[in-house]
């Protein structure tokens, strides 16, 4: 195993330099090149002051430039914090003034950050690095810290858990083994950097020796498909929003993508008859990963289990242990609802200065990552629901996602939520708010939920929306969706 993780980097451009490591547009970056810019990249952050393990704030756009200043930060042993370009300045200096950084490489149009400096890759700054050499020596340690990932956006308190070298090292091993992730892939970046999975996977890949074709946000479900077929990719990741976004395109009768060697999904939840419509209309290679920011892999879904399976997701991918515990840790039998905990050795130790998140999700060696979830004999995983988002409606359990899934499976809804609406008397009401693809009135979602779920779990009112709320891995952010509720008369 490489220590540092870029030293993988630079094997590659050893062993098959000419061999294209990124490509962006009409540039192509073979992988002696990335390896020798990555090095230059590294002296100049050196040259700027940068040492060893200090937070420096990564706030470039999808682009080649992100990837190799990221690969730069790694090999000098500077710790990256992901900061999304999107964000305001206000939220940059928040991010930034929380975690300390030291600096902020940006884009050469990126407006100053209060209280940070920042160091823009504009003509000055691809000189510097033009001028610098690449035979430098530089660290090498596998449990120095690589990057702080963020898992809660810009809301609320930020979290961020320090993944290491042998961290990230060990997730490409797993992802190459159970999700079959080899060098001669051409995978496409087709997520934001910033997202876990974007950065992720694009990472695995390179590490590997395959190729990543940049393909980031904005873009059209139908340029999605024309890019991933003209350019030959085998591997695409996308996030939930996005493929219900392709299913919404007309329905021709032929594979959207019919050369996909594999097509991934995760970020937040699928139901099984998303998931035959995926399989039947995109591509019959479809994997369904259940995983975090913080924890990394920890199920699949292959495609091959159907059936009564197919509403899993999936068994424990290579190096993973699971379990479902209740309120005191225990473990429950097959079958009964609890808490999903998880042990892999490429566990952060917790959030970096956020002692109380980390005491509640990082317990004995086990990550909590706040998923409800359940069993069956064979060791498949069933998803419940998130443990803030359950409903407590007169004392009773309701899970959202059962709600969500029974709406979804209509034609005329393309994205719902259901959330607890607070109630003097109940405690807790449900509120649904739904984004609508045809023609469909609350009386007719009502009727719908009458005939497949018990009366306690109606709605109390259906409010319809343009869009849902989502954070940068599509998860729909719930606490934005109750705070528009009225108080209950």
């Amino acid at each position: 195993m490489f220590a540092n993780l870029t030293d993988a980097i630079a094997h590659h451009g050893r062993r098959r330099g000419n061999h294209p490591a990124l490509i962006e547009g009409s540039r192509t970056v073979t992988f002696a090149e990335l390896a020798s810019l990555v090095k230059r990249t590294a002296e100049h952050l050196r040259a700027l002051g940068f040492g060893e393990r200090d937070i420096v704030g990564n706030a470039l756009g999808d682009t080649i430039d992100h990837v190799v200043v990221m690969l730069a930060m790694a090999r000098m042993g500077a710790v990256m914090l992901p900061m999304d370009h999107r964000w305001t300045a206000v939220e940059k200096e928040r991010i930034a003034s929380y975690f300390a950084v030291k600096g902020v490489i940006a884009a050469a149009d990126t407006p100053d950050i209060p209280g940070a400096k920042i160091h823009r890759t504009d003509a000055a700054w691809r000189k510097a690095v033009d001028a610098q050499g690449d035979t430098g020596t530089f660290p090498s340690d596998a449990d120095a810290p690589l990057f702080l990932s963020m898992s809660s956006g810009t809301t609320g308190m930020p979290k961020g858990p320090m993944v290491t070298h042998r961290h990230m090292t060990l997730r490409m091993i797993t992802q190459a083994i159970s999700m079959t992730f080899n060098e001669h892939d051409r995978n496409m970046l087709a997520t934001p950097m910033y997202f876990g999975g974007g950065r992720g996977y694009t990472l695995a890949h390179l590490l590997i020796g395959a190729t990543v074709v940049m393909n980031p946000p904005p873009y059209t479900p139908e340029q999605l498909v024309q890019r991933v077929n003209e350019t030959g990719i085998t591997t695409l990741f996308l996030v939930p929003t996005l493929y219900r976004r392709l299913l919404a395109l007309p329905d021709t009768g032929k594979l959207a993508f019919p050369k996909l060697r594999l097509l991934v999904s995760s970020g937040s939840l699928l139901y099984p008859e998303e998931r035959a419509q995926i399989m039947e209309r995109l591509s019959p290679n479809f994997l369904n990963a259940y995983s975090s920011t913080e924890g990394g892999a920890v199920t699949l879904l292959m495609p091959f289990h159907q059936g009564e399976k197919a509403k899993s997701v999936g068994r424990p991918q290579y190096m993973n242990e699971l379990q479902i515990v209740d309120e005191n840790d225990q473990p429950v039998k097959p079958g009964e609802v609890g808490r999903i905990r998880q042990q892999a050795p490429w566990l952060p130790e917790g959030f970096y200065k956020n002692p109380e998140e980390t005491k509640k999700a990082f317990k004995n060696g086990w990550y909590y990552p706040g998923d409800l979830g359940r069993t069956d004999e064979d060791g498949y995983l069933y998803l419940v629901g998130r443990v803030k988002d359950m409903i407590i409606r007169g004392g009773v359990n309701i899970y959202p996602a059962e709600i969500e899934e029974t709406l979804l499976k209509d034609p005329a809804i393309l994205d719902v939520a259901a959330v607890g609406w607070p109630s003097r008397e109940m405690g807790e009401e449900i509120a649904c708010f739904v984004v609508k693809r045809g023609e469909i009135d609350e009386a007719r979602i009502l009727d719908i939920l009458r005939e497949n779920v018990a009366r306690y779990k109606i709605p109390k009112q259906i409010f319809f929306v343009d869009d849902l709320p989502k954070n940068s891995m599509g998860k729909v952010v719930k606490p934005e969706l109750v705070k528009r509720l009225p108080p209950i008369a």
